[in-house]
């Protein structure tokens, strides 16, 4: 066996022991915070762990296709009763980078580390424009993850106290449950959309691309179905265990500065998720939970998790998710340079 494989053997090992214990002992959501927590918990305490790259990536096209098989004819029938919460998304965005940039900078961050640490979008995106701006992409992508970690954390203990949700949601069938085709279908939509959205430059090619494809077999009556429950399950753990080993060979000085700005940082958002919840819940442009996941600023990959669990209309939520993604992935670089934020010659 390569030895290269070990650590990831390892830390595999570790993420699924996580997710047995915390099944054991009754906690919500254990196949996505029980990985997340033991591989945290390990990095922290300077275990060499390791991502799964590629499998990783490949686990993501099962939330791809479950966003993908919610997008039926009845949704798309409702797109214009979600204009109204919709166009709410790129004020929100606005103001969150009016509040942050100012707030990174007077932490003494550089402008070009400042303006995409503020900006809530996907980690590797906002590390990847970061570091073409000469910010620092070590802080960037622990700020980011931190943003993450303490969302998906949150997130399920306000839906339960706050609103009430069991997040006993269905997740899916079995397998066993599902029309072989169907799953042959799918199969073939997270591959097809996955690869193709990679060739064609794609952002986040491995949940948008099989959400393309499947999209257009769930509208045209090809699947009726999410992917199975044990598809769901294997993608939950790979997402805990990504989030958890970002923190591999966090240092002190990284805990006290990186880590506790992106703490910092989460409470600001948090008013703004608030602020934007009860608008849209206020004017009746949405109920309280579909409201409170759709401006929660996580990922697209946890907050589909959350929004299955929840049993919350899960098109209407990823809408605002993909809006939001869009509109800083087009509009922050754009921006950024209005601004003058560039990379510094050499």
């Amino acid at each position: 066996m390569p030895l290269h494989l070990f650590p990831r053997l390892g830390t595999l090992t570790l993420a699924l022991l996580g997710a047995g214990l915390f099944q054991l002992i009754g906690l919500p959501l254990p196949f996505l915070f029980g990985p997340m927590a033991a591989c945290l918990l390990a990095a922290l305490s300077g275990a060499r762990l390791k991502g799964m790259g590629t499998v990783s990536t490949a686990a993501r096209t099962i939330l791809g296709v479950a966003i993908g098989a919610s997008i039926t004819p009845e949704i798309v029938g409702r797109i214009p009763q979600l204009l109204g919460s919709v166009a709410l998304v790129p004020i929100y965005v606005a103001l969150i980078g009016l509040v942050g940039v100012p707030f990174f900078r007077r932490l003494g961050y550089d402008p070009a580390t400042a303006w995409y640490a503020a900006m809530p979008g996907g980690l590797p995106d906002m590390v990847a424009f970061g570091k073409e701006a000469g910010g620092d992409p070590r802080a960037l992508a622990l700020i980011h993850a931190t943003r993450m970690l303490i969302i998906v954390t949150v997130a399920p203990i306000i839906l339960t106290l706050l609103y009430g949700t069991s997040l006993t949601g269905a997740l899916g069938e079995p397998a066993r449950n599902l029309p072989p085709v169907e799953l042959a279908l799918m199969a073939a939509a997270a591959l097809i959309g996955w690869k193709g959205g990679e060739k064609i430059g794609l952002f986040g090619a491995s949940i948008l691309g099989p959400m393309i494809v499947t999209a257009a077999l769930s509208l045209g009556g090809f699947i009726h179905s999410r992917p199975p429950l044990e598809a769901i399950l294997v993608a939950q753990i790979f997402i805990g265990l990504g989030i958890g080993v970002q923190y591999v060979g966090v240092t002190l000085h990284e805990l006290r500065s990186f880590i506790v700005s992106g703490i910092s940082f989460v409470a600001i958002l948090a008013v703004l998720a608030a602020l934007f919840t009860e608008i849209v819940t206020l004017s009746g442009l949405a109920k309280p939970v579909e409201g409170f996941l759709a401006f929660a600023p996580g990922g697209q990959a946890e907050m589909t998790v959350l929004a299955l669990a929840a049993g919350a209309d899960l098109g209407f939520v990823i809408v605002h998710h993909l809006t939001r993604v869009v509109t800083v992935i087009m509009g922050a670089p754009v921006a950024a340079r209005m601004a003058g934020i560039k990379k510094p010659k050499a």
